[in-house]
């Protein structure tokens, strides 16, 4: 590990920053993308109602999968702050762990999905004629969640080694095999929904193979040793504390896509899930940058957290502010310019090329600020200090978005939907400055 703590405890921090980053934000721009062409394939080659079910479905398989990023970026800040305090035994035995509760808790949640999948569905949406196309999609990618959660498990883990390449190679295989795939499955052999949920199904598959290579082979310093599979209960506590933010925080987005997709449905019918399915695909695309600077910051932190160089944290924390929010602004001005052409590449629909743009751009109002957000509530996970992390995940999504999505459009219809996003985003920004202020001022004033 001695490379690794040469890196990452004396290397300058914007090299560092870059370094771990820039791999992580091409990994998540190569997944957004291949989720935005998922959706101009079936958009174009299914139609509108495909958009809906897609929309309905895939926050259902993140939420079963996000219990191995939660695991993931658990056991991940473990491990960086003990490779940080030299502690190399306590990181081999989180990884066993890891792997341990990824692979049982994502069988247990996939079999109650195959049994409940109807009332999930329509739990999450799935009203009028959605329902039969999600029913078919879901039906078939359910059974790829287990090797997205491991994925999603490894993926963490594998930066939190120093390995930022490696990491995103598994996030760039499965989006490239999906896009392949997805050509072939609906276009060619006109399998329709069935086909888009298999290629994404194998998708899956493969990222999950990949990580388990990787972990096998000789390039991670993370082995899979049985001896360390057994759980232990010190180490699932604070996986648990840590990973369950990850965790509450895709269960707040899946309360926020029911909320959502009913409010949507309500007032604006099948359409307006439509509508915000683009919308969605279009920020997972256009934050990647963003969440790439976030990725990068969780190891950087971590290490220097657990060596207690106090200095180089803080010059970590203003840093990746710094160009998270560059790159927010840089966003938003696209968005705001490129916004009818953006919408053009999903559909020739004529009532979506005509609703989608303007509701976009409020969308994206905040954009600009969104990093403070996250680097945040991504300070205290590295932290290890698991109440002010989840609080932190909470205010947007839950404690904000939620109740605004839901309140607003009895006042002002489908445009309150929309008006909640940049709400929530402020509302959410300002508080986490206060909070983010005063841990620094009360636990890092000390240079070290």
């Amino acid at each position: 590990m001695t490379e690794l703590a040469n890196d990452l405890g004396t290397q300058k921090i914007s090299t560092l920053l870059i370094k771990q980053a820039a791999p992580a934000t091409i990994g998540i721009l190569v997944m957004s993308l291949n989720m935005i062409v998922d959706t101009i394939f079936v958009g174009q080659w299914i139609g509108v109602l495909a958009i809906a079910a897609i929309t309905v479905v895939l926050p259902i398989a993140f939420l079963i999968s996000s219990i191995g990023m939660g695991i993931g970026i658990g056991g991940s800040s473990i491990i960086s702050r003990a490779l940080g305090a030299g502690n190399s035994e306590k990181a081999f035995l989180t990884f066993g762990n890891q792997v341990s509760l990824t692979v049982i808790l994502a069988i247990l949640f996939v079999t109650v999905g195959n049994f409940f999948s109807v009332p999930i569905l329509n739990l999450f949406g799935a009203k009028g004629d959605i329902l039969p196309i999600a029913s078919e999609y879901f039906g078939v990618i359910i059974y790829g969640v287990p090797f997205l959660a491991f994925a999603m498990m490894g993926n963490p883990t594998i930066r939190a080694e120093g390995k930022p390449k490696f990491a995103m190679y598994a996030m760039m295989v499965p989006a490239v095999l999906n896009i392949v795939l997805d050509i072939v499955f609906i276009k060619y052999f006109n399998w329709g929904m069935w086909g888009a949920g298999l290629a994404t199904t194998i998708s899956f598959m493969s990222s999950g193979s990949y990580i388990l290579y990787f972990f096998l082979s000789s390039k991670s310093e993370l082995k899979i040793i049985p001896k360390n599979f057994k759980l232990d209960f010190n180490i699932v506590r604070e996986i648990v504390e840590l990973g369950g933010v990850s965790i509450v925080r895709q269960g707040a987005i899946s309360i926020l896509m029911i909320v959502l997709n009913y409010s949507l449905f309500k007032y604006g019918g099948e359409i307006s899930i439509a509508i915000f399915g683009i919308i969605n695909r279009v920020m997972m695309f256009a934050l990647s940058p963003v969440m790439g600077v976030s990725q990068g910051f969780l190891p950087v932190a971590g290490y220097n957290i657990g060596a207690n160089k106090n200095k180089r944290v803080k010059e970590t924390i203003k840093k990746a502010i710094l160009y998270g929010s560059v790159l927010g602004t840089i966003i938003f001005i696209c968005i705001l310019f490129f916004k009818e052409e953006v919408i053009w590449i999903f559909t020739n629909d004529a009532t979506l090329l005509t609703k989608t743009p303007d509701a976009m751009l409020i969308v994206f109002l905040a954009t600009p600020v969104v990093t403070l957000q996250l680097i945040g509530s991504a300070y205290f996970q590295a932290a290890g200090k698991a109440l002010p992390a989840l609080f932190l995940t909470l205010l947007k999504q839950g404690i904000f978005l939620i109740p605004l999505a839901y309140f607003l459009p009895r006042y002002y219809g489908l445009s309150g939907i929309w008006w909640s996003f940049p709400i929530a985003d402020v509302l959410s920004t300002v508080i986490t400055i206060l909070v983010l202020k005063r841990e620094v001022d009360k636990n890092l004033k000390h240079s070290d």
